[in-house]
């Protein structure tokens, strides 16, 4: 599949490919460790703050990253691999952080600059491992997913392959210099 049919799936049938393919395993993680990094990145203010920026982002990811998880889903069988990584980092983030942005200045969430720094940080590396593990069938769901158990069994493993990747192919691209040169 190329870039251009993952996107024209996404506009001619948002339905299926969003709701129908609402990624839950991507709104339980994306909740859980966004909350905690809008809690850290909100101490400074104190806890009543922190806990409220907390809160906001829980609710907010609890709803939509299942919609960017299904974004991210519907790249993972998009070759070249590095256009799939590349266009999910671009999509994901403009549309998440535009909103996430939007609630956070609405609610006054005091560290809002640190805030939305680290979420977006945190999405660039969760979009690309999430993309990495669904590649590989992981943190899928509907067709071709397995159970959020499996999957978990499956992560460190995972993690350790991604942590890898660009080292291995840079080690490729060195080998392949070499023996074109030699």
């Amino acid at each position: 599949m190329t870039v251009s049919t993952a996107l024209g799936n996404l506009a001619s049938h948002p339905l299926e490919m969003l709701v129908a393919r609402w990624n839950w395993k991507s709104s339980l993680f994306s909740s859980t460790f966004r909350a905690l990094v809008f809690l850290c990145a909100n101490l400074a203010a104190g806890w009543r703050a922190a806990t409220g920026a907390m809160l906001a982002e829980f609710v907010y990811r609890a709803i939509s990253a299942g919609f960017y998880g299904a974004i991210t889903q519907g790249f993972r069988e998009v070759q070249p691999a590095w256009a799939a990584g590349l266009i999910a980092v671009v999509i994901v983030p403009l549309i998440s952080h535009s909103i996430e942005l939007t609630i956070h200045v609405l609610r006054g969430t005091p560290r809002i600059i640190t805030s939305v720094i680290a979420s977006v940080c945190f999405t660039v590396l969760s979009t690309l491992f999430n993309l990495y593990a669904m590649r590989k069938g992981v943190l899928v769901v509907g067709h071709g997913g397995a159970s959020i158990a499996e999957d978990l069994r499956r992560v460190p493993r995972l993690l350790g392959g991604f942590l890898a990747a660009p080292f291995v192919a840079l080690l490729r691209t060195t080998s392949r210099s070499i023996t074109a040169g030699g």
